[in-house]
């Protein structure tokens, strides 16, 4: 079967692997032929050749792990021990091993889901970012009223102000240097600054600060910061991706003073939050079709991630299909 393999930074390989035996699935393993993948912002590292924090990056030569990095995807399943997921169905979310950019996937059955008949593959890919961003909102509580920060205007970053608004919001700020106003409205950003995060909280008055600020970046250090400066006194600072580094600087002075609350996780519950997000997808029919801005067939995987690798105003989420 068909398989990419990372052979250099920035070079995929296509290359032929045996299929896996169907036979052999562990309890709650689905066998899935793939159908599309999403490329996520925590996929380029690996294509950069960089180190990262990914769990199938062990150390071992990025040529040595068939499909890697892919984790979002949708499959048809041919293959199942999960009681959940019956041949023939067709399902998103993660490809568990960040294997996903085969021609068949083993995956953990709990990190998937069916989606609805009406989207396309390269739609529905949409809902397992999705599915993290509403399990990240869980965790903030309730948002009626509040002003929201999002540093990071990406495919994350953008669904975290759609989510905000949908979930009460008064006024959502997003913050990126490339220029995200053309997307604003459609995703719910009441104000679009232009600008790095170190710049914009120079500029912050206190009056004007967040009463949640949600980091959507990810693979760096300074930005977390950056978003502590930019917390009203008693508000949450949500920390959303990979980190790169063991350990993250912050000052416990603006931690302390200003009463705040930090925090982070991964998302848990998979199945659950999937589901979730086919609901609310359905609740909001013309979200997934405008954040799906981009797709590639899969002899063009590598043209797809030089395309993620660019700054482009008009570029949210990014698939490959079949």
């Amino acid at each position: 079967m068909w398989c990419y393999r990372l052979v250099a930074p920035f070079t995929f390989q296509r290359v032929e692997v045996p299929e896996p035996d169907p036979t052999r699935l562990a309890d709650g393993q689905v066998l899935l032929r793939f159908l599309a993948a999403g490329i996520c912002g925590s996929d380029l590292p690996g294509f950069r050749g960089t180190q990262g924090r990914l769990p199938a990056d062990t150390g071992r030569c990025a040529a040595e792990l068939d499909g890697f990095p892919i984790h979002e995807i949708a499959g048809e399943v041919l293959a199942s021990t999960h009681p959940a997921h019956a041949v023939g169905d067709r399902v998103v979310g993660w490809a568990s091993g960040f294997d996903g950019l085969q021609a068949h996937v083993v995956a953990d059955g709990d990190g998937l889901s069916g989606y609805a008949a009406d989207l396309t593959p390269a739609q529905a890919i949409g809902l397992q970012p999705l599915a993290c961003v509403l399990y990240a909102v869980e965790q903030l509580g309730d948002l009626t009223g509040k002003r929201v920060a999002v540093i990071g205007q990406g495919s994350i970053g953008l669904l975290f102000c759609y989510v905000a608004k949908a979930a009460g919001a008064a006024h959502v700020t997003g913050v990126d240097p490339v220029d995200r106003a053309p997307l604003a409205q459609a995703f719910g950003v009441d104000e679009t600054v232009r600008a790095t995060s170190d710049r914009w909280i120079r500029h912050l008055e206190p009056a004007t600060k967040f009463d949640v600020v949600i980091e959507a970046v990810g693979h760096q250090v300074a930005t977390l910061g950056h978003a502590l400066e930019a917390a009203a006194f008693g508000a949450t600072v949500f920390y959303f991706g990979v980190t790169d580094d063991d350990s993250y600087p912050i000052s416990m002075r603006t931690m302390l003073r200003n009463n705040l609350t930090l925090k982070s996780g991964v998302t848990i519950q998979r199945r659950r939050v999937l589901a979730a997000a086919a609901e609310f997808a359905a609740r909001h029919p013309h979200l997934l079709p405008a954040y799906l801005t981009h797709t590639f067939g899969i002899d063009e995987a590598q043209a797809a991630f030089e395309q993620a690798c660019r700054p482009d105003p008009q570029r949210v989420k990014i698939a490959i299909t079949q």
